[in-house]
């Protein structure tokens, strides 16, 4: 059994605002008589389930194709949220025993939202849960949310965090029918150079 927790890419699904949308335009037709279709796609990296790169917001990060590929492939523990807004802390996990988790995928009420709705507002990390999930030999932290830093963020701390800790990130998870708990996580970026994101297909197989 696997679940998938991708958004799926349609030109009609919700980007960044200001971003390019997802776009599909024929080079060759079969209606046309020619012997295959092919598509040029335009969209941006970040759209729909991606991986952020380092160099989204370092110049000397890395790209997808160097980023550490074993990051996102294993153990990962998914824990539902009730906070629809504002910094997730080390508080909004009390009760839940986040060791050994490896992976951190968190489900808020963002997942229930259509794909081609944005979320007005969004939860996202804060620098204190980072550096509590490092300390804990996380090495992945995935949100349903757009982004892990809040929408109007200039120096985006939680970016930078998760690279100075070795840490890697998913957004736009999809978790609306995923049971809290325990799964192997296979969400890998494609081997793009010169990019500063990759789209992820994001799948989740239980462990039992």
């Amino acid at each position: 059994m696997l679940y998938d927790i991708t958004r799926r890419v349609s030109p009609a699904t919700a980007v960044w605002p200001g971003d390019t949308p997802y776009q599909a335009a024929p080079a060759l037709q079969l209606a046309a008589g020619d012997n295959v279709n092919l598509l040029t796609l335009t969209l941006s990296p970040h759209t729909g389930t991606h991986a952020d790169a380092y160099y989204h917001y370092t110049t000397d990060g890395a790209h997808p194709e160097a980023m550490p590929l074993a990051a996102y492939l294993g153990r990962a523990r998914v824990v539902t949220v009730t906070k629809a807004a504002g910094p997730l802390l080390p508080a909004d996990f009390a009760g839940v025993d986040l060791r050994g988790g490896e992976r951190l995928l968190i489900h808020s009420p963002v997942s229930h939202l259509p794909d081609d709705r944005w979320p007005e507002t969004f939860p996202y990390l804060s620098v204190a849960l980072i550096e509590h999930l490092a300390a804990l030999d996380y090495r992945l932290i995935g949100l349903d949310s757009p982004s892990v830093d809040a929408f109007h963020s200039q120096d985006l701390p939680c970016h930078h965090a998760l690279r100075q800790h070795g840490l890697v990130n998913l957004e736009c998870l999809c978790l609306h029918a995923v049971p809290d708990g325990d799964y192997e996580l296979i969400a890998l970026p494609l081997k793009l150079a010169a990019a500063c994101g990759s789209p992820v297909r994001a799948v989740l197989r239980p462990l039992s």
